[in-house]
């Protein structure tokens, strides 16, 4: 049986709190191996030096990102493009699909996600004069709710959430307006020109873009969210639970509680990497787990 694969946690401070980048084979927090067989080696060197264990994925990078966020104030309103304008404008750079699950929330917690512009034309004389309070919108979120932000989506995380969120393997963000913050002494870049050429008018519908919190299914496959890039559900074990890895490559984010996989004991605040072929897992235990695949299997070599 292959081993499941763990990493050290890469730690950005913030001015607005922090992330963690938990599973990341990024440029700019590239995980390293805990396992003792590759040890010191990054998730990057592990994809390209050890693709039998990615289900030999024909992609020249790991393509998935895992961070957990926590927001002690707000984050700037900002967009991501796609891949196709990051490829034209950001030199060959991945676009950033994303989605969002609730780990912890104040009372009366809100996200930014979307606007109330009908057009190209009234989105930007609303971001030129600075109309910020029409133009957002704010959406009540609770603990457990999950939110799919496509690129192109206007969005901002407020401050008092944490969450766990997954995404495409970019680091591009146009931000729009960022509530006249200093850093260093100077206000932090704006990307007007750019977040307008890629933000969507109108805005998807907020039905289109959350999956709100419902009464958890034991032992059971909840699936959250899925398309081209990810596909995330979530599994609360409850004392046994059979589940088995068909994707290139799983990585489970262990939420609450804690209880083994096989012979490994697991815990609140792990993730790692189930590699292909694994085969089946046994859980054991009281836990809540989110668990995030890349769901394209028509590209695995044969």
């Amino acid at each position: 049986m292959k081993e499941l694969i763990f990493l050290e946690t890469e730690l950005k401070k913030m001015i607005w709190g922090e992330e963690q980048w938990v599973i990341s084979a990024n440029e700019k927090g590239d995980c390293k191996v805990r396992n003792e067989q590759w040890k010191g080696k990054t998730l990057s060197e592990l994809w390209e030096e050890k693709p039998e264990l990615f289900g030999n994925l024909k992609k020249e990078y790991f393509p998935l990102l895992i961070k957990v966020i926590q927001a002690k104030e707000d984050l700037s309103i900002q967009v991501h493009p796609d891949d196709a304008y990051a490829e034209e404008n950001e030199e060959g750079s991945p676009g950033k699909n994303e989605c969002w699950y609730i780990l912890d929330c104040e009372k009366d917690a809100f996200l930014i996600i979307g606007h109330n512009a009908e057009s190209k034309q009234e989105l930007q004389e609303m971001i030129e004069n600075g109309r910020w309070e029409s133009l957002f919108k704010k959406v009540p979120v609770q603990k457990g709710d999950f939110i799919k932000i496509d690129a192109g989506t206007l969005h901002a995380i407020k401050g008092g959430i944490t969450l766990l969120e997954i995404q495409e393997n970019s680091d591009l963000t146009y931000r729009v307006y960022d509530y006249g913050r200093l850093k260093n002494g100077k206000p932090r870049e704006l990307h007007t020109e750019k977040a307008l050429a890629v933000i969507k008018v109108p805005a998807e519908s907020i039905e289109e873009s959350v999956y709100r919190a419902g009464d958890i299914q034991k032992n059971q496959e909840e699936l959250l969210g899925e398309n081209e890039y990810y596909k995330v559900f979530r599994v609360c074990v409850s004392r046994n639970f059979e589940m088995k890895q068909t994707f290139p490559f799983m990585i489970v984010s262990v939420i609450q509680g804690a209880g083994m996989l096989n012979d490994r004991r697991i815990k609140k605040g792990e993730h790692f990497i189930v590699p292909f072929d694994y085969g089946n897992m046994y859980f054991s235990g009281n836990m809540e787990l989110i668990c995030s695949a890349y769901p394209i299997r028509s590209k695995i070599k044969s």
